[in-house]
């Protein structure tokens, strides 16, 4: 009996346990947006990061390292603990963190510590960040990989948005093609509920990886969300009207034979009467109006006008 009332026992704990499963809470203000493309953005800022790496002006910076992983996710607290930066944008804020591991080895691919020709291939990822003093080279380090990296952000998610919604150029650029300046400027953790993209980077010859996050005002959030609206709704759009003249319905009226009789012919004429005409061709005219004059033709036991030609 006791074997017996353990393994029921057990049972009822798995029970318990089966019925705790945690379900996905839906957040009511995401209803009708476009939540479930973001992964189409994330793919595009992918490509637009990993290009922009490899760009002679970044490649100083970023040469030895890749684009992993690029995702969308909501903070639930602090749990990103690093240094926050914020760069305003044409149309809202980007803040800005990055690990600082990924910080120091982009520092050392720079500028060179002595390590980095030495060093075992591995000896980025067993940098002890702890012991490696802050300075002002790392400081301005982070803001210029901020510049870059918000850059691209925007530039991505400007070059998603209908015409019509693009932000305005300031005065004094030159418009569409100039280069948006990113001022930086300090910033805290965003708050709880905040969109952050998390990329994650992989150094090619250390193998050490590590992140950067961008976390999103709600103006660069609905930005994003409309230009994959616009990429969704896309192939509903209606078409074009076609032209007045292929819209516009006329009647015409085809007339396929006349023939001139007397008035005392026509008094005369009884049930059964035959009038003689002969087919050529038929007039077709528009209301009073001759325009064309077509062959008469047979088609399926129906009479048909056929090889059109202007009236003269």
């Amino acid at each position: 009996m006791m074997e017996e009332w353990e393994r029921i026992n057990r049972h009822g704990q798995h029970m318990t346990t089966t019925k705790q499963t945690q379900h996905q809470v839906l957040d009511p203000s995401l209803l009708g947006r476009p939540v479930h493309l973001l992964p189409i953005f994330a793919a595009q800022l992918r490509d637009d990061l990993a290009q922009s790496m490899r760009l002679n002006m970044n490649r100083r910076y970023w040469g030895g390292f890749t684009v992993q992983d690029v995702a969308f996710s909501r903070l639930e607290g602090n749990e990103i603990r690093s240094r926050w930066l914020s760069f305003a944008a044409p149309a809202g804020q980007i803040a800005f963190s990055l690990e600082r591991k990924v910080l120091l080895s982009v520092l050392n691919y720079r500028y060179g510590s002595g390590t980095k020709a030495e060093a075992k291939p591995d000896s980025a990822a067993a940098v002890d960040e702890a012991a490696v003093r802050v300075t002002a080279t790392e400081e301005r380090l982070a803001v210029v990989l901020g510049q870059q990296l918000a850059g691209t952000l925007a530039g991505r998610i400007e070059l998603n948005l209908p015409a019509i919604d693009k932000p305005a150029p300031a005065e004094g650029e030159a418009g569409e093609g100039a280069e948006t300046e990113f001022k930086p400027a300090p910033g805290s953790h965003p708050p709880k509920g905040t969109w952050v993209i998390t990329v994650t980077v992989a150094e090619s010859a250390g193998g050490m990886s590590g992140q950067f996050w961008f976390a999103l005002d709600k103006n660069l959030m609905a930005s994003v969300l409309r230009g994959l609206l616009r990429d969704r709704d896309g192939g509903k759009k209606p078409k074009a009207a076609a032209p007045l003249a292929q819209r516009l319905q006329v009647g015409l009226v085809g007339r396929l034979a006349s023939k001139e009789v007397t008035l005392g012919a026509l008094y005369d004429l009884q049930v059964g009467d035959v009038i003689p005409i002969s087919l050529s061709r038929a007039d077709v005219l528009l209301e009073d109006s001759r325009l064309f004059t077509a062959a008469v033709t047979e088609h399926k036991g129906k009479l048909c006008l056929t090889s059109f030609e202007d009236a003269e």
